[in-house]
């Protein structure tokens, strides 16, 4: 895979992910599944220095939201993201202020009276941007029949509503996400359950989905994430054989590196492409 010589990428242990590339091709397409994030790692984390936003930021930003809201949802982004991202903070106390986040942030929105029929123009109008590659990536998927699952503590309608403008929502995409709940008129009124954050993308939520059930001869994996929370989207799955962890180091990379490299298999650092990961895809699914 030549893609893994480009300088973004770090790998701790490469004879290991050799082995475990070599083997997801042995097994084949027909046990191969994708797994995989969202925010900031099928989508963008920045373009020309600039940040790109998040599906929520879409949302926070946007004409449908009023002077006052935009300034308390900024407000709590700087108090409660610098807790998520803390290294010297265990899970155990960054959980429930994760779940006191996001629930403050969406009863703002549900104050804002947001229309369901303005969502695709949110999306429209927004600066949101999937990586470069992503439409070799969802093609080479889509093409062999391998299930993308969208594991995301964002928006659901909003992220659904970027793919589909990108013309790459196929058949084999599903999405775990956060979604607004509207009302007969359109409005939304609340956000459905279970919540999902950074923190608890694992089984706690996927219950009652049977997803991973559904797939349980896929027991080869390839999984995405940008943070420490994605390492557990695979938890579902009932039994894996092979799994390829590739993490995107966004952001503060110095200060995180060892932490991702002890805990994804290789590491994109400020990598605003897929194209290792379409590399990969291309070796495992190339007969």
């Amino acid at each position: 895979v030549p893609e893994l010589e480009k300088a973004t990428v770090r790998i701790r242990q490469p004879e290991r992910v050799r082995g475990i590339i070599q083997a997801l091709r042995e097994q084949g397409v027909a046990k191969l599944q994708v797994i995989s994030d969202f925010d900031m790692t099928l989508s963008r984390f920045g373009c020309n220095g600039r940040r790109c936003p998040t599906s929520h930021n879409i949302l926070d930003t946007s004409r449908v939201i009023s002077e006052d809201g935009k300034k308390k949802l900024q407000d709590l982004l700087h108090y409660y993201y610098p807790i998520e991202i803390d290294p010297n903070r265990t899970l155990e106390e960054k959980c429930p202020l994760m779940v006191e986040w996001w629930t403050k942030a969406h009863e703002l929105l549900v104050q804002q009276k947001i229309h369901k029929g303005d969502i695709a123009q949110i999306v429209r109008e927004s600066e949101a941007m999937l990586r470069d590659g992503f439409k070799e990536f969802f093609d080479q998927l889509h093409k062999n029949n391998v299930p993308l699952f969208i594991f995301s503590a964002g928006v659901g309608d909003i992220l659904e509503e970027i793919i589909r403008q990108a013309n790459v929502f196929y058949s084999n995409v599903n999405v775990v996400s956060n979604y607004m709940d509207f009302n007969d008129d359109g409005v939304l009124t609340h956000f459905k359950g279970p919540l999902i954050h950074t923190y608890n993308k694992n089984n706690t939520v996927l219950q009652g989905t049977g997803y991973f059930q559904q797939l349980s001869t896929r027991t080869s994996i390839i999984l995405l994430g940008d943070s420490m929370g994605d390492l557990t989207m695979a938890d579902g799955v009932p039994s894996v054989e092979n799994i390829l962890k590739i993490g995107f180091l966004n952001d503060k990379v110095e200060e995180r590196r060892g932490k991702y490299l002890d805990s994804y298999d290789i590491v994109l650092e400020s990598d605003e492409t897929l194209d290792v990961v379409n590399g990969i895809l291309r070796y495992i699914l190339t007969e």
